[in-house]
């Protein structure tokens, strides 16, 4: 592709929020972008030039003719349909080879110890006996994830027999595809880490410091960037453990390595996701250029942006549900007159308990006070009803 960024469409698969928040740094890095979304009213209709079934190779096929490059609001295209677009000659970013780490938590495991790079204990299992002797051999209790779908805590079960996931295995049995579950030691850590990371076709790499994340029955709900320091060397530890992660799965575009921080003092990778991050959402006032624009950048393969910091402290909150009735803006007035110092960002998603339906970003110089009023904020739109 040019560097001349306007001659340039960029296609989004998938019509999420996050597929939302690449419109406005597209449209001022003067690129072009389409989405192919799920359904009609979606979070990025404003730029939903096609609706339509992703797991639909024509569908796919046909939104591809429209663009330059395919990129993605999430990872669950299959990989057949991404690797037809590569045979067309379609540019896609990331590519299917880099894709298939997030999209299967096996596949990534197994590429992760390739790496060397620290994680938990984890086996794949293909029936309850074999799960069981896992849980056994690590204190009687364990995480089991299904493979493939996952995500905000869905499909992660702790479980301390085999037979709680029995329903698991029933419905892989009944799988053409077959295949096995994850399962893990259950990790003692004290908090949540997630190292982002851009990268471009040529190997050019940006990070943004090392963020904290809290998470809310599996859904991320507050992120303060950077993490506040307890120990110099384990914020060094999860930057090293990051740059060898985006290099060793050559990904393209946006990276987020989540981590924990254990009690003993490790880091172990958790999960990865190769697109913006719900960990990242910081960036659009926090960073000089957001993990958003970033991801543009990367994909259209243009030179990569400042990640410093904008101020000494920025936290994220997720506004998680919404108010009890009506759409998150109709509180609009109400919070802004509240809290002015606050960024509020709304995904055009009718209310429902624990669902994403925005965020609000606050930064400055104190933290104690930053993180007190964008949690202040957040809880004004009726976050968690």
């Amino acid at each position: 592709m040019s560097l001349n960024s306007g001659s340039i469409r960029v296609g989004v698969i998938g019509g999420g929020q996050l597929a939302r928040m690449m419109v406005p740094p597209a449209i001022h890095l003067g690129l072009r972008i389409s989405v192919l979304a799920e359904t009609e009213g979606s979070s990025a209709e404003r730029a939903a030039d096609m609706v339509g079934d992703y797991r639909d190779a024509e569908t796919v096929y046909a939104f591809a003719e429209t663009v330059d490059v395919i990129t993605f609001d999430h990872e669950h295209v299959p990989q057949e349909i991404l690797y037809g677009l590569e045979e067309r000659g379609v540019a896609v970013h990331p590519r299917p080879d880099s894709l298939q780490y997030a999209q299967d938590k096996i596949v990534m495991r197994t590429k992760l110890a390739e790496l060397g790079v620290p994680i938990p204990n984890w086996a794949a299992v293909a029936d309850e006996a074999e799960l069981q002797k896992f849980i056994d051999a690590n204190g009687g209790r364990a995480v089991v994830k299904t493979a493939r779908g996952g995500y905000d805590g869905k499909g992660v079960r702790v479980i301390s027999d085999a037979s709680e996931v029995s329903d698991w295995f029933t419905a892989l049995a009944e799988d053409a595809r077959g295949g096995h579950l994850l399962v893990e030691e259950l990790v003692d850590f004290t908090r949540e880490l997630s190292q982002l990371v851009a990268r471009r076709p040529s190997g050019e790499t940006r990070t943004w410091p090392v963020v904290e994340t809290i998470q809310l029955d599996g859904v991320c709900a507050e992120v303060i960037a950077p993490a506040p320091v307890q120990n110099a060397a384990t914020l060094d530890e999860a930057a090293r453990i990051g740059a060898i992660v985006a290099d060793g799965v050559a990904v393209t575009g946006v990276l987020a390595v989540e981590m924990f921080e254990t009690r003993d003092g490790r880091v172990l990778v958790n999960e990865l996701a190769m697109r913006p991050h719900n960990s990242g959402h910081f960036s659009i006032e926090g960073s000089v250029t957001s993990q958003f624009e970033q991801h543009l950048r990367a994909v259209a393969d243009l030179p990569l942006g400042d990640t410093s910091m904008t101020a000494p402290a920025a936290v994220m909150v997720n506004v998680l549900g919404g108010p009890a009735e009506g759409p998150m803006p109709v509180r609009y007035a109400k919070v802004l007159a509240e809290h002015p110092r606050a960024k509020v960002h709304s995904y055009d998603k009718m209310p429902r308990p624990g669902r994403k339906v925005g965020h609000v970003t606050v930064t400055g110089d104190n933290l104690e006070e930053v993180l007190a009023e964008a949690r202040a904020a957040a809880a004004a739109f009726g976050s968690g009803e």
